[in-house]
């Protein structure tokens, strides 16, 4: 009994240092943005001026709306191809290596990424603008959406499609129909972890954006330039609770399903 409580004490030990670990460099910036004089320790005074003043930049408000349209858009397309792919995979023979050529923007890195889109849509003849910023927002989100779509499609019993079929329904009939709702909640997952994924990228994006900022570059560059005002640190805080806001959301609706 002893050495159970024991294990569990440990377990929960181990808990909390692997969530200090994930977590505690975000903490930083929240209690910087809530400090009156920018310093973090004991007496420090909170505020909430400087959220009040985030939006202060006269660039601030023009790379928040390039974000939430180029989020917004990669929220409605990606799951799109996402699922386009996963039907690929059952329906064609070379499986693993459909899945291998969805996944392997994952394993190419960020900057090589997006010094060989500039390259690209240059020698296309392509500009830098809000497109060519949702093209590679589409292009790293697609690999999650895709495994997320799949996962979710791999318990689809094909039966209810076979059922579907004997009912008169043609192909797209019984997709809409009858897989589709039973699939929704992996679709809908993939969206919004898409949407995310879009709105929080920077590296790729520096290399595509042109003069057109998102909120994230915004900040990596005022970052580069002047350094981290009390302003910048209150937005990177609500940038913060923002995306946590919206993982919990997701985390909660797909519980909800489930139940």
């Amino acid at each position: 009994m002893h050495g159970a409580k024991t294990t569990h004490r440990l377990s929960l030990l181990l808990l909390a240092l692997v969530l200090v670990f994930l977590y505690g460099p975000l903490l930083h910036p929240l209690l910087v943005a809530l400090s009156q004089t920018g310093q973090v320790g004991p007496g420090m005074t909170f505020t909430l001026d400087w959220f009040g003043t985030m939006f202060s930049g006269r660039l601030v408000g023009p790379a928040l709306v390039n974000s939430l349209i180029a989020a917004g858009i990669a929220g409605v397309i990606t799951p799109i191809l996402a699922v386009l792919g996963a039907m690929a995979v059952r329906e064609f023979k070379p499986k693993r290596l459909i899945v291998l050529i969805m996944i392997l923007p994952l394993f190419i890195p960020a900057v090589t990424m997006g010094l060989a889109s500039a390259l690209l849509l240059r020698m296309l003849g392509i500009p830098a603008s809000l497109l060519t910023i949702v093209v590679i927002h589409i292009v790293w989100a697609l690999p999650f959406a895709f495994l997320i779509v799949l996962t979710v499609m791999s318990g689809f019993n094909a039966v209810y499609l076979e059922a579907a079929y004997m009912s008169g329904a043609n192909r797209w009939r019984a997709f809409r129909d009858v897989e589709l709702p039973l699939i929704w909640p992996g679709v809908s997952g993939a969206a919004l972890f898409s949407a995310i994924i879009s709105f929080n990228e920077t590296i790729r994006t520096t290399l595509v954006q042109g003069a057109n900022n998102t909120i994230q570059t915004y900040i990596w560059s005022q970052f580069l330039q002047v350094g981290l005002s009390q302003q910048l640190f209150a937005l990177m805080a609500s940038l913060i609770l923002l995306t946590v806001g919206l993982v919990v959301v997701m985390i909660a609706l797909s519980l909800r399903r489930t139940d």
